[in-house]
């Protein structure tokens, strides 16, 4: 009666969390030392719970925790041999000492065992008792419980183990490391061997049935060494995620035998992993890739550096490098949302000392080279050309506030100042900040939330998250098409993607990015935005030849991650008009303007009067060219992509 009202210590059962991507392929498994996955009785082969009553404790239905008769045999042995080797645990006795107490060879251990197994007799049934033990002894190779044996050394659930299979199981917890058939495999069979006699003798099998096991032939799985994990720098910000922004608990997170579900595709990381090694080599540089799901916000891939195991920093949430001009299209926004700019606003690009601040400060940017046009020229050629006194003329005309403001709604948190260089990119952002402000610009305007785990289930399958859908309209659909429409442009001849623009066989839009030590590449299709940055971790400076890495990285990954589908257009909005327009005055393209272009606007930003810098003088005025459809202005990047 005593013991009935005593309180049992508490235990814990570690089990291993398992990772899996968005298809259902294991990411990691957290084993924390020990891989367990603990199954009810019923998904335990009979074979195997006969095996292992007959040679832990054949008696096991017939005591109440203690077997007098056995402890009697060992007593009597301890004495005549004047030590404490002779054990003589029950399967109960066995699991309190496994839950409870450390595995010391003495007799107040003995005597704690046997209490707190009387105890577990009082509170559990035979059955759940048998169960607990077989989910918590040890097999060998970091197997704990049989489900992970079975799986680590056939190959198969616990539920479908042979007798053959089942006797040798049984025989390994006596010594994983003497038994184990990896180890030793004729010390394994010799086991097997006895343990199937020993079935036999209790009456738990035939003798037939123990000389057809014995013949049985047994295929054991080959012994995993324990391989680098899969996007390992994707599971430690899915860890982070997990414990510090949905609040589990992070020792449950880690031993609790959850089953975490994620967006990332495997498959794309495998592409984004190779797509940085092939670039970077050997060298000392380093880089980072996030690519996002513009559709849903979820994260596809996801590359911190170039080898985790020499460095675990995520330089995808890194917040100190600059991103050059690849921040650009927040300035140009801002601009487009006044209406009163449109891709033909026109500045003149020539080495100018800007003041602001009222007159009080001076700002004396450069582009890149010290190259300028000396003309007027307009924002799809500042664009594509990364012209810095263009973007300059232009934050001060709009405001810097209002591109912070601008930035702030796409989801740059990072600190910034409301000064003229913001515009050229010289505040510190991540990589996983643009790559999902640029989601918005490639999913018509509506940013989500960006997504790493969609749902978390515990041990018993019970559901503990569930992802929700989080979305904004952050941008007008039209604003958003006729900024897209202007970055397309950097892929065209002597645009700063030129270089890549053989490589994408699909429409792309994107920003490059290039300061002292930093070198991005931000673009997107209708399906996937990336981001990708490289440099060197002391910031040190890198070579010309070095600002050229991100955008091979990013054409590379985006063309085979998108392999499988079909080249798509990015789907004109209401509100989007095209026309002809003349490039030299902007106005629309008279019937005699020698060089047409087709240029998109949102609607009622676009030119009204006709050219007629071409026209012959003493000519009456003509009707304009007759204008393209938004989706026909595609066609000579069509014929492109298909010919290369």
């Amino acid at each position: 009666m005593y013991l009935r009202g005593q309180s049992l210590p508490v235990s814990y059962t570690p089990q291993t969390t398992t990772i899996y991507d968005a298809n259902g392929e294991v990411i990691d498994s957290l084993f924390n030392g020990q891989n367990r996955d603990v199954v009810p009785l019923d998904q335990i082969s009979p074979h195997l719970i006969k095996a292992t009553l007959a040679i832990e404790d054949h008696r096991f239905f017939d005591h109440y925790g203690i077997d007098f008769r056995g402890l009697a045999r060992a007593v009597v042995t301890n004495v005549q041999q004047m030590n404490k080797s002779q054990g003589a645990s029950t399967i109960t006795q066995q699991l309190a000492r496994n839950l409870y107490l450390t595995h010391e060879k003495t007799w107040n251990r003995k005597l704690k065992e046997a209490a707190y197994a009387v105890q577990l007799e009082m509170q559990y049934s035979k059955e759940e008792i048998l169960e607990k033990y077989l989910n918590q002894i040890y097999y060998g190779h970091a197997a704990y419980g049989i489900e992970a044996a079975a799986r680590m050394y056939f190959a198969k659930p616990a539920s479908e183990l042979t007798l053959a299979e089942s006797a040798l199981l049984a025989g390994v917890p006596k010594g994983p490391y003497y038994y184990s058939p990896y180890m030793n495999e004729a010390n394994a069979i010799s086991r097997q061997q006895l343990i199937l006699d020993k079935m036999v003798e209790v009456g738990l099998i035939t003798q037939r049935e123990a000389e057809e096991a014995k013949q049985e032939p047994l295929t054991f799985q080959k012994l995993e060494r324990s391989a680098p994990a899969e996007a390992p720098y994707f599971r430690d910000y899915v860890r982070h995620v997990a414990v510090h922004e949905l609040g589990i608990d992070e020792q449950m997170f880690e031993e609790g035998g959850l089953a975490v579900y994620t967006t990332l595709d495997l498959h794309v990381q495998r592409i984004a992993e190779q797509a940085v090694r092939d670039q970077l080599g050997n060298s000392e540089l380093q880089a980072a890739l996030v690519a996002i799901d513009p559709r849903n916000g979820y994260v596809r891939a996801m590359v911190g550096g170039k080898n985790y195991a020499e460095n675990q920093y995520n330089r995808v949430f890194a917040e100190t490098r600059q991103p050059g001009s690849s921040f650009k299209p927040f300035v140009y926004l801002t601009a487009l949302e006044t209406n009163a700019f449109t891709p033909m606003t026109k500045y003149l690009s020539q080495p100018t000392s800007f003041t602001y601040d009222e007159g009080r400060n001076v700002y004396q940017p450069s582009n890149f080279g010290n190259r300028y046009p000396n003309k007027e020229i307009d924002m799809r050629e500042a664009i594509s050309k990364s012209d810095n006194i263009y973007a300059v003329h232009t934050i001060l005309d709009v405001g810097a506030e209002q591109v912070i403001e601008t930035a702030r709604r796409l989801g740059i948190e990072s600190p910034m100042q409301p000064l003229p260089s913001l515009a050229l990119g010289t505040f510190p952002v991540s990589p996983f900040e643009m790559a999902s402000a640029f989601s918005a610009f490639a999913n018509g305007g509506v940013r989500y939330k960006p997504v790493a785990i969609t749902r978390i289930e515990d041990s018993t399958g019970q559901v503990l998250y569930e992802a929700e859908s989080v979305s904004e309209q952050v941008v007008e659909p039209a604003y958003a098409y006729v900024l897209t429409h202007l970055m397309q442009s950097i892929f065209s001849p002597g645009g700063t993607g030129s270089r890549v623009a053989s490589m994408l066989k699909r429409p792309v839009a994107g920003k490059t990015g290039t300061t002292d030590s930093d070198a991005w590449m931000v673009g997107y299709t209708p399906e996937l935005a990336t981001a990708v940055w490289v440099g060197y971790d002391q910031g040190r400076t890198i070579s010309a030849t070095e600002t050229h890495l991100a955008a091979p990285i990013f054409a590379a990954f985006t063309e085979q991650a998108l392999e499988a589908v079909p080249p798509k257009l990015f789907p004109v909005p209401d509100g989007v008009v095209s026309v002809y327009v003349d490039p030299a005055t902007g106005k629309l393209a008279g019937p005699d303007c020698p060089d047409p272009r087709a240029e998109v606007f949102v609607q009622g930003t676009e030119p009204t009067e006709i050219c007629m810098l071409h026209h012959p003088h003493d000519a009456e005025p003509e009707p304009p060219a007759e204008q393209p459809d938004p989706d026909r202005s595609w066609w000579e990047d069509v014929k492109r992509w298909w010919s290369d």
